[in-house]
Parts: C-alpha cells; sequence; structure tokens
C-alpha cells in the first residue's frame, strides 16, 4: 500500500532560511515592499527542481536554491512527437488588490531533456522556462539564479536546466536570459499579453529550442539549449503519461506546466522565504490571494501536425492536500487551502488557483492531485505520484 510521502524538510528549510529558521520567519508575516526597494539579489533568487526522495541519497541543493511545491498541468498526447514539437497559448495574469508576484516568484513551463554530461543522474535534466511576475530581469546567473527588478504587470524569463549527480547534489547545468530578437536587452511582456511558447528542435540549433513571441507586441526571443556539456534535447517522443524524468518524484508527461508555490515573493518581507501552509505570510496557500487578481490563462497546446491536446492531467509532487493537513488543523481556511487547476468555459482555457469567475470545471479542487505516491519509476514501485486525467475533458 503507498505511504504519504513528504520530501524532508531540513535541507530546504536550511538553504532558504540560513541559521533564522521556519520559526523566525513565521514570526513576521509578509508585507508589500516599497516600489522603491526593488532590485534583488540573484543569490537569494533560485528556484530548483523538486527531485526524488527515494534511493540511497538525499537531494542537495545549490547554496541559496531550493525547491519546494511544483503543481503540474500535463497535456497528454500519444502523437508520434508530440513531446518535441509543441506550443503553448497563454494570456498572462494581471495585478488586482494584490500583485500576481505575491503567490510565488515564479512559473513555467518545461520538461525533461537529454544531459550529455556523462555523470548526470540517468543522463536526463530538466528544462524550467521561468517566468518571473512583476519583474525584469537583470542576470540569469550559471547557478541557475535570477537577479530581479520591480515592475508591475511586467513579466521576464531565464531558463535554468537542472541536472543530478549520482550522488544527488543537483546543479544547474544551463541557464540563459530570453533577449528581444538580437538585442542584448530582456524581453519584457505585458500583463494581459497573448504568448506562445513553442518547443521545438532544428534551427537555430544545435539543441532543443525555445521561442516566445509576444502575440501582441510582436516582440519574440529564442533560447537554444546547448550546454557547456553540449546541445540538450528532448529526452521523449511522445507526450505520454510515464514518460518522465527519471529522478523526479513525479509520473507525469514530458512536459508540464508549473506555479511553483511555497516560496514568497521577491517583493514581501520576509522576501525569497521558502514557506509552507499555515504560515500567515504564505500567500501560496491563500485562496484570497489568488482570488485577488487575474488569472493565468492556459488556451491550448499545439503540435506540429497542427492538432491540439484533447486530453489533461495533473499531479503534485507534495500530495496536494496531504500536505496542507500536515500542516494546517483544518484544510479550507485562510492560507490552508491547496490551489487547483480549473477550466474557465467564459474565457475557454485552464487557469490555476481557486475557482474564478467562469468556472466550468474544477475537478475536484485539490481533490484532483493523488495524495500518496502510488506510481512506480527507477527507484522502484510506490515511488512516484500518478497523474490524475481531468475529466470531463474540456
Amino acid at each position: 500500500m503507498a505511504a504519504t510521502r513528504f520530501r524532508p524538510l531540513l535541507i530546504t528549510v536550511a538553504l532558504a532560511l540560513g541559521g533564522a529558521g521556519l520559526a523566525a520567519a513565521a514570526a513576521a508575516p509578509a508585507t508589500a515592499a516599497p516600489a522603491a526597494a526593488a532590485t534583488t539579489s540573484g543569490a537569494g533568487d533560485c528556484i530548483a527542481h523538486h527531485p526524488s526522495d527515494y534511493g540511497e541519497y538525499q537531494a542537495k541543493y545549490t547554496a541559496g536554491c531550493s525547491g519546494h511545491d511544483e503543481p503540474e498541468l500535463d497535456p497528454v498526447s500519444s502523437l508520434a512527437g508530440s513531446a518535441k514539437n509543441l506550443t503553448w497559448t497563454v494570456v498572462l495574469p494581471s495585478d488586482g488588490s494584490v500583485p500576481v508576484s505575491s503567490v510565488g516568484p515564479t512559473f513555467w513551463w518545461g520538461g525533461t531533456v537529454t544531459d550529455p554530461n556523462q555523470h548526470a543522474l540517468f543522463g536526463q535534466a530538466f528544462l524550467e522556462v521561468q517566468f518571473y511576475p512583476d519583474s525584469i530581469v537583470s542576470n540569469c546567473t550559471p547557478d541557475g539564479g535570477f537577479s530581479v527588478t520591480q515592475a508591475p504587470n511586467k513579466f521576464s524569463v531565464c531558463s535554468p536546466v537542472w541536472q543530478l549527480s549520482p550522488n544527488f547534489a543537483e546543479t544547474a547545468a544551463f541557464n540563459a536570459e530570453l533577449f528581444n530578437g538580437n538585442t542584448s536587452q530582456p524581453l519584457v511582456m505585458n500583463a494581459g499579453d497573448t504568448v506562445k511558447i513553442h518547443f521545438y528542435v532544428g534551427a537555430p540549433g544545435p539543441g532543443w529550442n525555445i521561442n516566445i513571441t509576444d502575440v501582441t507586441t510582436g516582440q519574440s526571443g529564442t533560447i537554444t539549449l546547448n550546454s557547456k556539456y553540449g546541445p540538450m534535447l528532448p529526452a521523449f517522443d511522445k507526450q505520454q503519461i510515464g514518460n518522465a524524468l527519471g529522478w523526479g518524484i513525479v509520473d507525469d508527461t514530458p512536459n508540464s506546466f508549473v506555479w511553483e508555490i511555497g516560496h514568497t515573493s521577491p517583493y514581501t518581507k520576509p522576501a525569497d522565504q521558502f514557506c509552507v501552509p499555515g504560515q500567515t505570510f504564505c500567500d501560496s496557500y491563500d485562496a484570497a490571494h489568488w482570488l485577488g487578481f487575474s488569472p493565468l490563462r492556459i488556451e491550448s497546446v499545439t503540435f506540429a501536425d497542427g492538432s491540439t491536446a484533447k486530453e489533461w492531467a495533473a499531479v503534485s509532487d507534495f500530495g496536494g492536500a496531504a500536505e496542507v493537513n500536515q500542516y494546517c488543523s483544518t484544510y479550507g481556511g485562510p492560507f490552508c487551502i491547496y490551489p487547483w487547476y480549473a477550466f474557465n468555459g467564459t474565457d475557454n482555457a485552464f487557469t490555476y488557483g481557486a475557482d474564478y469567475p467562469g468556472t466550468s470545471f474544477d475537478y475536484g479542487q485539490a481533490g484532483q492531485f493523488a495524495l500518496t505516491t502510488g506510481c512506480g519509476g527507477p527507484f522502484g514501485p510506490d515511488t512516484t505520484y500518478c497523474d490524475t486525467v481531468l475529466k470531463p475533458t474540456p
């Protein structure tokens, strides 16, 4: 029988909080930082990928990095090449009574790639094309971190690729900034803009290409995954459940969308902080904060032959509501919900957070996420959280 698993928090909390500890952070509620205090340090902003906690070793993050809660939405397809060439069409969220960044410093699109580093576990790495809300990037650091300046209703991008050594040391194999065309300036997108994120193999090559086009402004930029070890390419051909990252903790599809939760905003106090449900500065787990801004809208995923994803699935690497129940005496109160994916019939798009006006299906809210590790992987049976296919299909 599968047991509920929570990745040990000791290492991550120590990295994120330093000597102050979790209790000291909890003593001071988060407050919005003034606009003048806008620049944050790349050393403190580094959101890594959550690996498996099974096997002989526990993961060790690069100093200043932490990995936490990565609830994901997965388009599913058996089409040949669907995991290699796909385009997400989305509408970026907009600040409201609270800023988008209040619920966490990044959301991302990414997937499993090959890693030519001979010491990489399973020969795989994981790409995260990280969008930073209310932020303009000034630097994407070699260790996978980012430096940003506060800019309400603006978005910019870094693209860390995470690898794991055989002794479970997680480091960045690659990280690049998304520039505007051929310039050395960041591609800055606006709240409410329609954006296409296209993953494909081919020119300019030699690695996997990620082209991001702001359809609203006509501006675009491309990142090619050509690391110091060599080109990095999609690890799987088909976008099917079970084609998952070998050292991951979820049994998912090769490519996914994730909103990183369980971290405070770079622009609150405490800033860039690892946090958990029940802490009143941890806005990720508070429905009112999600409903305080206009949501991200995921309109479609299109494959190379022009077809679109007809099946979708969701999974959490912390067991969804199981994580909340670990810290909150009662599920569902302020700062004690686990945000969920929903389909909004008014906008004809998936959203994440809570039930926004126009929601048609919320798939059981937090109930869409498996509570226990009931699927297998390289570390044995019951070592990964199973993807849940969302029904009805919109």
